[in-house]
């Protein structure tokens, strides 16, 4: 009878498909944004298949970025080097300043190519629920670089969210009483957009349209 015939044992594997070290690999990279467990096994393989012309050299950056990463103490920017790169760089105009909420926004901007100027680096943007008060952020800091004179304009390039025109709105009435231009990103930046994520046609729109703020 069929009730009689025993089920047929089939072996149990582990589904780990390489050793320890390298499945800790994989899971590091798939810590990394826009990177699943997917596309970091992709990339591990990747690596260990070009290992003297891609495994190396990564190491060797990764290991020099770690040594030498540093906060701009002028405009919060991320670097090997304080002042940063675009601190730095006297071809920059300094009488205009771009306010970003986050270092990415600055990399997506400045990517453009259309920004003469310089940046300053919020770290964030005001949120009553996520408890982010203006003292949380690089905001004094702000407010002293245009006390100091020498900035015309003022660019509020803030996030298309709630958190974000707040926070813009906070920062037009703390620069209100200074002689300066404010203005902000206009058509081509879509409400609740990020501007890490828009490409660099929208973002190169949004700068060449923006207004004054108010």
């Amino acid at each position: 009878m069929r009730g009689d015939i025993a089920p047929v044992r089939r072996p149990h594997y582990h589904k780990r498909m390489a050793s320890t070290e390298i499945e800790a690999l994989v899971q590091q990279l798939a810590r990394l944004p826009g990177l699943g467990p997917r596309s970091a096994r992709r990339a591990v393989l990747h690596l260990m298949k070009k290992r003297e012309s891609s495994f190396a050299p990564l190491l060797s950056a990764l290991q020099t970025v770690s040594e030498r990463l540093v906060t701009c103490t002028t405009c919060g920017n991320v670097d090997t080097r304080d002042p940063c790169a675009i601190c730095a760089d006297p071809r920059r105009d300094e009488r205009s300043l771009c306010v970003v909420e986050e270092v990415s926004d600055l990399w997506a901007l400045d990517k453009s190519r259309l920004f003469p100027g310089k940046y300053h680096v919020l770290g964030g943007r005001l949120s009553a629920l996520e408890g982010v008060r203006p003292q949380d952020l690089s905001i004094d800091a702000l407010v002293a670089r245009v006390a100091a004179g020498g900035i015309d304009e003022v660019v509020l390039a803030m996030n298309a969210t709630l958190e974000g025109q707040t926070t813009a709105h906070y920062l037009a009435e703390r620069l209100e009483g200074y002689p300066v231009r404010l203005t902000q990103l206009a058509h081509g930046l879509p409400v609740g957009g990020e501007l890490d994520y828009l490409d660099e046609g929208t973002l190169a729109q949004a700068l060449r349209a923006r207004r004054p703020v108010g």
